[in-house]
């Protein structure tokens, strides 16, 4: 096997003859438990769009700043990009149904769900679906493969009085809730 140094001087194998192929990706990450999200924004002319995520992750506490990974062909993120705005929505356990609609194709999703959105949201808030939001200002993206990362400055948290505050997970292609204490 050939190796190759890498910072600190440490030695790493070197690049395998094979490749990883998409379904070996997919196996690997199933088994990567992850909450799930709807995150929305609004076009200019005020249409809502939304998609569900599982590739949301805090970057920075100052200033407070998520990334969210999504496919670049996305017409959620061509509206985001263009108003500059998003909000993500932390799903609850009963948000099962909002992240199956919004993870299909199926148009018209916001006619069924219950949703707001003020003149500060970066995007649309789903009221019945999730226990936290977090409104957010786009501040960079950057090109990964298929994907476009999604740096978001948080400008604003809203936790809702759901009655059921246990995150909604996603993993081993299932889901699944972590109970709140």
């Amino acid at each position: 096997m050939t190796e190759s140094t890498v910072e600190g001087g440490a030695t790493a194998p070197a690049a395998a003859a094979t490749a990883v192929t998409a379904a070996q990706f997919r196996s690997l990450m199933s088994t990567f438990p992850s909450g799930v999200a709807i995150v929305t924004t609004s076009d200019l002319d005020g249409q809502p769009w939304g998609m569900t995520c599982s590739s949301v992750c805090s970057v920075a506490v100052e200033p407070p700043t998520l990334l969210i990974c999504l496919r670049t062909g996305s017409p959620t993120l061509a509206a985001m990009l263009r108003r500059s705005t998003l909000a993500v929505n932390l799903l609850h356990a009963r948000g099962k149904a909002a992240a199956d609609l919004f993870a299909s194709g199926t148009p018209h999703r916001f006619d069924r769900v219950r949703w707001s959105a003020d003149g500060e949201a970066g995007g649309p808030h789903l009221i019945d679906d999730a226990h936290a939001i977090a409104d957010c200002r786009i501040t960079g993206t950057v090109s990964a493969s298929d994907h476009t990362v999604v740096f978001g400055k948080v400008f604003r948290v809203e936790h809702l009085t759901a009655d059921d505050r246990s995150p909604l997970l996603y993993g081993l292609r299932q889901y699944s809730s972590w109970s709140a204490v």
